[in-house]
């Protein structure tokens, strides 16, 4: 039997000397110049039949304050803010993360405020780090339904091994409103799980599997989703990764915005569906200030209604990066988002669109 304060060999013994509360400071600046070279397209994206619309405008797409203070080893609380959201109203807005949480040990911890609930890809993934400009279609439309962003609720995670497959998995349950509001829409809650497989060590082959159900309004709905990862070292300066991601749910967030003599049966005719593929190419510099080269190229196919009024949403973001520093504290990224539909809807944000982009981020 060891005895009290005993360490296994290769066991890291507790640090008894920090001292607490330990604070992180963290900011993201992400500065842009639009131009939409879509017909009457104005650079957000939006159609103008009558003309005259603004195609070029700089930008500041996020300005993030956040601050991590780690109140023992095993509590933390997360505060992160966005201050551009002040240049338009502020409802709904500004606050981002606002949560606490406890770590027990690797199997749980929990998790409980406002925050990203595990649901895919990207809501592990600070928008600083990933491949393309932003998130994907689908990520902001499950986001409405309650399912991915920042939703407030609660969530237990932790990892553990099965064999030589390492697990990692999340649980949470959320009101599913959305960011920064004061109560609970309705007395219904949405439930939601992730769960991923580390299929590979050597080239990072993960899939992962996802899986939520709830009532909004008394109305049942669900959603499911699936995805894998991968990244090969192809040389010692070449990397290629590739993420995959299927998701498809209750659109129900359409189906309560329109009127009832307009909606076509019961919510369940309401299913939004959508995979995208991002590719990227990495190749390492290190010459002077430039660390790494990037080449990306996202195809996304997204139908926030498959089942009545479809009208698939196809698009293309390819985008050259130029890397400055490490973990991206440095980064330009110059490219375009294309957007192709079935069915064009004037005087909406549903129309054709080509829109050029240059984006300077700093982060630290």
């Amino acid at each position: 039997m060891k005895a009290q304060g005993d360490v296994n060999q290769g066991e890291e013994a507790p640090d008894t000397t920090a001292k607490y509360p330990q604070y992180q400071l963290k900011g993201l600046l992400q500065a842009r110049y639009l131009e939409s070279f879509g017909e009457n397209v104005d650079v957000l994206g939006m159609h103008h039949s009558a003309g005259d619309v603004t195609q070029s405008s700089f930008d500041i797409k996020r300005m993030r304050v956040g601050l991590n203070t780690k109140l023992s080893e095993a509590t933390e609380v997360v505060i992160l803010v966005n201050l551009a959201d002040f240049k338009s109203d502020t409802k709904g807005k500004v606050l981002e993360n606002a949560y606490g949480k406890y770590t027990f040990n690797k199997y749980i911890a929990l998790t409980g405020g406002q925050f990203r609930p595990a649901f895919g890809i990207e809501e592990l993934v600070p928008v600083d780090i990933i491949k393309s400009f932003d998130f994907s279609n689908q990520y902001y439309e499950f986001g409405k339904n309650g399912w991915t962003s920042f939703q407030i609720g609660a969530s237990a995670t932790g990892s553990f091994d099965v064999g030589k497959i390492p697990i990692s998995y999340a649980i949470s349950v959320l009101n599913g409103n959305g960011k920064n509001v004061e109560m609970d829409k309705d007395n219904g809650k949405q439930y939601s799980t992730r769960w991923v497989f580390g299929l590979s060590k050597e080239h990072k082959i993960n899939l992962g599997l996802n899986g939520g159900f709830g009532k909004v309004f008394k109305e049942d709905v669900f959603a499911i989703g699936a995805d894998i990862t991968s990244d090969f070292k192809l040389t010692d300066k070449f990397t290629f990764d590739l993420q995959i991601e299927y998701k498809q749910g209750t659109n129900h967030n359409l189906y309560f915005s329109l009127p009832a003599d307009q909606r076509v049966g019961e919510v369940s005719n309401y299913q939004m569906r959508g995979i995208y593929f991002l590719p990227n190419l990495r190749y390492v510099v290190n010459y002077k200030k430039l660390t790494a080269l990037e080449l990306s190229c996202r195809y996304e196919t997204f139908n926030p209604s498959y089942k009545v009024n479809s009208n698939v949403r196809q698009t293309y973001t390819p985008m050259i990066s130029l890397e400055f520093g490490k973990n991206y504290t440095g980064r330009i990224e110059m490219g375009f988002e294309i957007d192709r539909f079935d069915r064009n809807i004037p005087d909406t944000s549903t129309y054709n669109d080509e829109l050029f982009l240059i984006q300077l981020q700093l982060r630290l």
